[in-house]
Formats: structure tokens, sequence, C-alpha cells
């Protein structure tokens, strides 16, 4: 991986190839890195819930995510994300449970190709006011429907993957002897 001084200094470029099926990439093109919250909490039955967002432009369903933060970690950029985009506090995952790719459309009806880091974030609060209140719509959704409503096919496998690692994370948690 390298950083890139154009546009934005903190925008880093991967060299990577997408695997086939995935999203198109013309030769050379430069694949840029974000980082993601994957929200959650685990309801009263015991399954996962995945809060998901509507995108300001579309109003697809996704999840909170930007890019990368002068001074933060991949997890803190992804919480700091899940904050301002969905006015959730929480807990994030110092490891990634994977990645996905799709194209950022820009203003000038250009787009560039992402891949998008996905940090588990355990939801500890959801706040009443947050930045991007107005312009967006916050719900909670079981895992399945949560897979269901996202565009990108490799985001949905990646929610159900992290699903069942979730559930088994919490579920050593809780069994644990205290200590």
């Amino acid at each position: 991986m390298r950083t890139t001084g154009r546009a934005a200094p903190m925008r880093k470029i991967a060299d990577e190839t997408i695997e086939p099926g995935h999203e198109s990439r013309t030769p050379g093109e430069p694949v840029r890195i974000q980082y993601a919250a994957l929200p959650h909490r685990i309801s009263q039955a015991g399954s996962l819930d995945i809060m998901l967002i509507t995108s300001r432009d579309t109003g697809r369903w996704v999840l909170p995510k930007g890019w990368p933060m002068r001074g933060k970690t991949a997890p803190e950029a992804a919480a700091r994300e899940a904050y301002e985009e969905a006015g959730i506090i929480g807990q994030a995952d110092a490891a990634s449970v994977g990645s996905y790719h799709y194209r950022k459309r820009r203003r000038r009806g250009t787009s560039v190709l992402c891949r998008v880091e996905v940090f588990p974030l355990d939801v500890l609060d959801e706040l009443q006011r947050w930045p991007e209140k107005r312009q967006r719509k916050r719900s909670w959704f079981s895992s399945e429907d949560a897979a269901a409503l996202v565009d990108e096919a490799e985001l949905k496998t990646l929610i159900l993957t992290a699903q069942d690692a979730i559930l088994r994370a919490f579920d050593r948690e809780v069994t644990a002897p205290a200590g």
C-alpha cells in the first residue's frame, strides 16, 4: 500500500488485483482504501442485529464508512464514521472481518474503485442528535435482512460470514469464567 499526495493526503491507494466477477477495474486504475464499521447488537432472542444507514445521494442501504483519518487507526476511523453518519457510539474490533469493493460516484460523473476494510462495532449507545442526522436514515435489521438490502455481492457475503464470527466471540465472552 502507498499513500498518494494528490487529492487528499490521507487517501490510501492499494496495489491489488480484483477477483473475477467483482467490480470491474480498468488496467492501471487505482483502488482507494476506506474503512467501515459493521454496527451490531445482540437481540433479546440472541441473534445478531446489524445497523445500516442510507447513502446521501441514492438512499441505498450501506455501512457507515469513510476515508482514512490522520492520527487515527483504521478501527478508530471506522468508529468515527459510525458516529458521524449513524449517530452511534461503540467499540470497534482491532481486526477487520474482511473487505468489499464498490464504485464511489463523484460529482463530475466519474467514479473511483474503493476497497472497504470492515471492522465490527459493538454498539454501546444510540444518540438522538449527530452530525449527519438530517442527511441519512438509520435502522436495525437481522443479519439476513441486512445482507439482502445491500447492493454489493461481497458485502452481502461479508455480513453473513461476520455474523457467525461475532456470535462466536459473544458466546465466548458470556461463558468465560469471571476473573
